[in-house]
């Protein structure tokens, strides 16, 4: 396990029960960059990877 990990082990272990929307997701990831400015490029490159997860082309 990557010491990056430990933050989505917690995440799932958490809130891996609860139904959330994407748009949930999107807006929480908003706030996130608002307080957090530079984290934008890697959460926009996050994003756009999960927006394209079923692109054949990428």
């Amino acid at each position: 396990m990557y010491f990056t990990d430990r933050g989505i082990e917690e995440l799932e272990k958490r809130r891996g029960e609860e139904d959330v929307t994407l748009a949930f997701v999107a807006e929480r990831l908003r706030e996130f960059v608002d307080l957090n400015p530079e984290f934008e490029t890697p959460i926009e490159r996050f994003a756009t990877w999960l927006a394209r997860l079923d692109d054949e082309d990428e």
